[in-house]
């Protein structure tokens, strides 16, 4: 029996998800469907880890309430990454299958404006968009949305951790005062509590395995090792778990490419995934790692929010996000459909004190573990290469090689044979003696000690009083610093300062960059992280909280604070 049945959804739905062997829904699913079928319009919450079916939640009770026969568009559903707005439009299509009238639309950023314009210009119920885009095509009225009766905001938390908030709140000052908002999220932060109380009306709220905050078929575990010994120490675990296919996340494009290329040259199957590629380099490399053509997938944070495989055994951090709530996507990746997943992280020696937070924060256990020695890594290379001699189907040509090569080994007994054949096999692997070391850490490190990753971290004496977002900030800094805003790493955000990661090989002379720069009147501050003696950074007490951003000791408009920057 298909227990969707049981949820309200209409017969024709129901047919379509038997057909595509949907028969248990999962506990989102429903408990939010009822609800969103039940009154209409209703503005409704949903919160559940990545993974749990969260589309399928509101995409079908949307499938039954749209009006296929009213041909203007009435259903926006934003998304954070255009891979995310490309997944949820390939089901709803899926879903929508026995309503031939019903048509959905994906548009986002990459990708040829013109072609996105022209496709819509086609009677289009659904909108599936990042919030970008959107907003371009309403300037350019290819999108209306005085019709819009239902707006979907999937992955909300993510949206406003790239820096949509401005985007998010100009779209839905556009929508009918008449309409229905449904936010769904793994995690709730102030930011989004701020959202609801704005714009939604006595929401609904349904929150599924919150306090568990992680999902029990995941092992998370941890290693400690110098940021220079990151890559010998990932290169370990490869080795010795050949089957492992998972994702690895990194901090920023450049170092995503370095690592891909670094693993890629010495033979692992891995490939890069980053916004610098473009949506067909980006297709292609999902269409391989889906077809199991290699392991693993290096990828920013922003690029795997599009990655949707139900059996990767792995998600590596090669450095946990600064935000922790980041961890818990990163690591719902793994762990699908019932089967067991690891989420393993990279720490460097003074890290240990983030691992006690996320333990706290996400209520999970996270197992301290060793790198593999050199010599299991070894055994374990070697021993995968005979399997693959013993397994190997011989060619008829091999009798005729073996006659003319069997003089010439004939004084060779089979021992010495085969040390020759391993020998050329470390060389061929790249395996040397002087290789073996202890990738182990202990925790806490000597005082001043830094870890050497790649990244220096920045500390700026602007925060969450001066009114700025992520992006905001990030746009200042690249603008006054003159260095590309894809060499930054993680931005972490206080309340009276903020955090900043730059690539050590553009930072040179950042600090003095921002001496004679004002922001409110004050002198703006930036220094590295290990030279600052109060972590918490102490400021002036009477500071004002201010709504817009200054430059020069010039109050900007928030709204003219990305033009003012570029023309600087």
């Amino acid at each position: 029996m298909n227990h969707f049945s049981k949820l309200g959804l209409s017969a024709s739905v129901v047919e379509v998800l038997e057909q595509l062997g949907f028969e248990q829904p999962t506990p989102i699913q429903e408990q939010a469907i009822p609800q969103l079928l039940a009154k209409d319009p209703t503005d409704f919450i949903g919160l559940a880890q990545t993974g749990t079916g969260k589309t399928a939640a509101f995409g079908l009770p949307l499938i039954d309430l749209v009006n296929q026969d009213d041909l203007t568009t009435q259903a926006l559903v934003m998304a954070p990454t255009r891979e995310l707005g490309m997944q949820t439009a390939a089901q709803l299509v899926q879903f929508s299958r026995n309503q031939h009238k019903l048509n959905t639309e994906v548009v986002y950023g990459g990708a040829a404006i013109v072609n996105q314009i022209k496709a819509l210009k086609r009677p289009t119920q659904i909108v599936v968009a990042t919030p970008g885009r959107l907003l371009d095509l309403v300037k350019r009225k290819a999108v209306k949305l005085d019709t819009i009766r239902y707006v979907v905001l999937d992955e909300a938390d993510e949206m406003l951790n790239m820096g949509f908030k401005e985007d998010i709140d100009e779209i839905l000052s556009h929508i009918p005062e008449e309409r229905a908002i449904w936010l769904f999220s793994a995690t709730m932060p102030q930011e989004i509590r701020r959202i609801t109380a704005k714009y939604m009306k006595n929401p609904i709220e349904v929150a599924v395995n919150v306090g568990e905050k992680s999902n029990k078929d995941i092992a998370h575990k941890y290693v400690i090792t110098k940021g220079a010994n990151k890559l010998a120490a990932m290169r370990r675990f490869l080795d010795i778990q050949p089957d492992m296919r998972g994702i690895m996340f990194c901090r920023t494009k450049i170092e995503t490419q370095q690592i891909a290329d670094q693993l890629s040259q010495m033979g692992y199957g891995v490939e890069a995934l980053h916004g610098d590629l473009s949506q067909a380099q980006r297709e292609a490399v999902m269409k391989r790692f889906k077809t199991r053509a290699m392991q693993l997938v290096i990828a920013t944070d922003v690029a795997a929010r599009g990655i949707d495989v139900n059996d990767l055994t792995h998600v590596i951090n090669h450095t946990l996000p600064d935000q922790l709530e980041s961890y818990t996507h990163r690591s719902g990746r793994t762990g699908r459909a019932g089967k067991k997943g690891v989420s393993l992280v990279f720490i460097n020696p003074r890290e240990t004190r983030r691992i006690a937070e996320l333990e706290k924060k996400i209520n999970v256990k996270f197992e301290r573990i060793e790198i593999p020695s050199f010599e299991a890594m070894k055994s374990s290379r070697i021993q995968h290469w005979a399997n693959l001699i013993i397994n190997t189907k011989v060619d008829k040509q091999a009798d005729a090689l073996l006659h003319e090569l069997s003089e010439q080994f004939a004084h060779l007994s089979k021992e010495d044979v085969l040390k020759r054949l391993i020998t050329t096999q470390l060389d061929h692997l790249g395996i040397k003696e002087g290789d073996d070391i202890n990738l182990n850490e202990t925790a806490g490190g000597a005082p001043g000690q830094r870890d050497t990753s790649g990244f220096n971290r920045y500390f700026i004496n602007v925060g969450d009083i001066d009114g700025l977002t992520k992006g905001d900030l990030l746009h200042f800094i690249s603008d006054i610093a003159r260095i590309d805003r894809k060499y930054f790493g993680d931005i972490t955000m206080k309340n009276n300062c903020a955090y900043f990661d730059v690539d050590s090989s553009h930072d040179k002379g950042l600090s003095e960059k921002f001496q004679g720069k004002k922001m409110d009147g004050r002198d703006i501050r930036v220094n590295r992280d290990d030279l600052i003696q109060d972590r918490g950074g102490k400021r002036d007490k009477k500071r004002a909280r201010t709504s817009a951003p200054m430059f020069g000791g010039k109050k900007v408009p928030r709204r003219e604070f990305k033009r003012v920057s570029k023309r600087r």
